[in-house]
């Protein structure tokens, strides 16, 4: 699944190709994928505006129209939207199309369609409980080393399942999760509320550290991320942990072991990340 890295490069693409263009009209080939408001519904919310903005909450992009309104995309686990200048695409999984003014076209693609897409007036915000819900993000104001430690203290949860819960942390999926672990030396079945507020400084430190070069790097691409462009990141050629079982640690050679916590593949250091 894409992760805020991952969506922030396809949103500062977007947003410098498409703001400004007026939605001309709609190929809607797969109508369930729109899940609000019905398929006319949202032909009549979007058609004839104009994107004033492409934002991003946490794993959410956001495009903004001229009269308030909301396209909220969801990419999950094999979604991705492609600017395409001449209005053409080679996607065999275009699902929506939204063509724009001047000839060129916004894509939304999805291979397993689990994605999805709502059209919202501001007030029905509320309904999506993911993105109402969402805690503060890492790079933020908001996301603080204290907010962490406070947060954190409260709660019985392996420190990975913790990181991971959106409530809590917004953005944040299972590769950076692992490899802001390992830089800030925590085991990933440690409980929140036993780290120490030094160490949830070194956490805080890590996962802005690894969002950030997530970001540089262009994304993680292991299946089917693509950026704004229909390319692919080159962060996974950097990772420290995710994805490298049975590979040496890059820090003291020992193999990188994977476990499962709270059901999802962990990657960690049995010695640069001590249990306790």
């Amino acid at each position: 699944m894409p992760e805020m890295p991952e969506v922030e490069i396809i949103r500062r693409y977007l947003d410098k190709m498409a703001a400004g263009k007026k939605i001309m009209d709609l190929d809607i080939r797969l109508p369930r994928m729109i899940k609000w408001p019905d398929t006319e519904g949202f032909r009549a919310l979007v058609t004839g505006r104009t994107i004033k903005a492409m934002n991003r909450r946490g794993k959410y992009l956001l495009l903004e129209l001229d009269n308030g309104n909301e396209v909220v995309f969801h990419l999950r686990m094999t979604g991705r939207l492609v600017y395409e200048p001449t209005g053409k695409t080679s996607d065999s999984h275009a699902r929506v199309i939204f063509h724009l003014q001047g000839g060129a076209s916004l894509v939304y693609g999805d291979t397993r369609t689990l994605g999805t897409i709502h059209g919202i007036r501001p007030e029905e915000r509320a309904m999506l409980k993911g993105l109402a819900e969402m805690g503060p993000e890492p790079l933020s104001a908001e996301f603080t080393a204290a907010y962490l430690y406070e947060t954190a203290s409260k709660r019985k949860v392996a420190i990975k399942s913790f990181l991971l819960n959106q409530k809590y942390i917004g953005g944040i999926g299972n590769i950076y999760a692992d490899e802001a672990l390992f830089l800030a030396g925590l085991h990933p079945l440690r409980p929140a509320q036993s780290l120490s507020r030094e160490e949830c400084g070194r956490l805080w430190e890590s996962v802005n550290k690894v969002i950030a070069a997530g970001i540089e790097d262009g994304g993680t691409t292991f299946r089917d991320y693509q950026n704004g462009e229909g390319g692919q990141g080159n962060h996974q050629e950097h990772l420290y942990v995710y994805g490298r079982k049975g590979e040496p640690c890059r820090s003291c050679g020992r193999p990188i072991e994977r476990i499962t916590v709270g059901g999802r593949g962990t990657h960690f250091c049995p010695q640069c990340q001590e249990a306790e």
